[in-house]
């Protein structure tokens, strides 16, 4: 190796732990199934081909070689009928035999398709987080989202496995074999655990890339792993922070493994990347230096919202009112931050049926957290760019905050109406936080565009596609 003396680097004894398919696995287990060989998935419209895949088991994603995001209609089965779909097995080019068919339509007969229930997933979570602080301090446990959590296990591992012969590595083991048992005793799911005796970077690593795949569910890379384990992912986008994007560029300065980004120039890799380009480098040296309990805070930024709507929306009106909603509940979040933006984007998702390319649009603008200028500007941004079709996906983000306190006025501006439209948008949304979003809205909810009261109703989850940010809907 030789760039790094890892002696000087801190060391922790950390496991990252997964819930293994948690919606799919809590689904099974209320039905008496076992989470590991039920083809079961969580669909967002049990009755119809437009239905969105939430979460899946393991078997369905064996079995019909899908991920847990998707739609209903990419299935090679129809999920109403269950009979086999020839349409999919020709656009990916599979010899449709009457061997393939008879087996797609076995398994469709026996997979569940049930619809999502986020109350009783948060609920577990909740079940499963106790169980964490059976062997951690609530300080020691960050829970990065609601079926991952990083544990810090550094003050606990001789009090659980107090054997002297036993290095720090095996008792790290057998404390996270018996995190894995009581959580699956307790809820029926099964856990996968990624260690290491280093930091939250290499346990992550070590889930992602064998934890996953192996008998007991469990996997250490440390240190003295890097150059064996770490430096031979296959891909760029194996390691954890390198995206397509992050790999093209890397890719143009000769970059093409982990290992040669690891041996490569940090001088070079600030000049292309900036301080990123740095901490790729130490990462790619297996080097993370954060921890459980600081938790990461990035300097830039944002807040945003998506949503995937019910059907086409081919009425522009429609499309921009929805737009509109987006922009109030974001600009809501923003207000209670006590921030302003200076940047808002837009995303404009096309539907199956109408092959566009997406519009993807941005704009700076004064320091603001006005409704009004806001849904102004995102409209702005829509109709300087869709030339008509159907639209199926819609997201609104700000970013480039500024303090509240901050006010940008010109010789122009009506300091009075300023300060009246300030207090109005200051009572709508005291009044919201008492009484809900719901309690004070324009008529035009009622339309049947409008997707503000379908949201309200919805539990927020990381898998929810559909139901986007739900912070100010709440």
């Amino acid at each position: 190796m030789g760039y790094i003396d890892y002696s000087l680097e801190p060391r922790s004894d950390i496991a990252f732990i997964d819930m293994k398919s948690f919606y799919a696995s809590v689904e099974c287990v209320a039905r008496g199934l076992n989470p590991l060989t039920t083809s079961l998935c969580v669909m967002s419209r049990t009755d119809t081909s437009k239905g969105l895949i939430l979460a899946s088991s393991p078997t369905f994603k064996a079995v019909f070689g899908k991920s847990n995001v998707g739609r209903a209609y990419d299935l090679p089965f129809d999920v109403v009928t269950r009979k086999f779909n020839p349409q999919k097995a020709r656009q990916e080019g599979i010899p449709i035999t009457r061997e393939y068919v008879e087996f797609i339509e076995k398994w469709a007969q026996r997979t569940f398709i049930v619809p999502p229930r986020m109350d009783e997933y948060i609920a577990q979570n909740m079940r499963i987080q106790k169980i964490f602080q059976d062997f951690a301090s609530p300080s020691d446990i960050l829970p990065y989202s609601i079926d991952e959590a990083f544990i810090d296990l550094t003050g606990s591992l001789n009090y659980f496995i107090p054997e002297k012969q036993l290095s720090r590595r095996q008792k790290l083991d057998l404390v996270s074999d018996q995190i894995q048992y009581k959580i699956w005793k307790e809820t029926g799911v099964y856990a996968t655990v990624g260690m290491s005796n280093a930091n939250p970077l290499l346990a992550k690593l070590a889930l992602d890339n064998e934890a996953k795949k192996t008998r007991t569910m469990r996997a250490n890379w440390s240190y003295e792993d890097v150059e064996t384990k770490v430096w031979a992912l296959p891909n760029l986008t194996d390691f954890w922070g390198i995206g397509h994007r992050t790999a093209k560029r890397l890719n143009r300065l000769g970059i093409s493994t982990v290992k040669e980004l690891a041996n490569a120039n940090p001088d070079r890799l600030k000049e292309e990347f900036g301080v990123v380009g740095v901490q790729l480098w130490f990462h790619a040296n297996g080097v993370d230096e954060s921890n459980v309990h600081e938790v990461y805070k990035p300097k830039s930024s944002g807040l945003g919202n998506a949503q995937i709507l019910p059907r086409d929306y081919t009425n522009q009106a429609e499309i921009e009112l929805v737009l509109k909603e987006m922009a109030e509940q974001v600009a809501v979040r923003l207000r209670k931050k006590g921030k302003k933006t200076s940047r808002v984007s837009i995303y404009v998702g096309y539907s199956k049926i109408d092959r566009q390319q997406s519009i993807q649009a941005q704009t700076t603008l004064d320091p603001t957290a006005s409704t009004r200028i806001l849904a102004e500007t995102v409209v702005q941004l829509f109709r300087s760019k869709y030339k008509g079709g159907a639209v199926r996906r819609i997201g609104v983000r700000y970013s480039r905050f500024v303090e509240d306190s901050v006010t940008v006025l010109s010789l122009f501006d009506d300091l009075d109406a300023l300060d009246k439209e300030e207090d109005l948008q200051e009572t709508i949304d005291g009044i919201r936080e008492k009484f809900g979003f719901t309690s004070l809205q324009r008529a035009n909810i009622l339309t049947s565009g409008s997707r503000v009261k379908a949201r309200s109703l919805l539990t927020g989850g990381h898998a929810s596609g559909a139901a986007g940010g739900l912070d100010g809907l709440k």
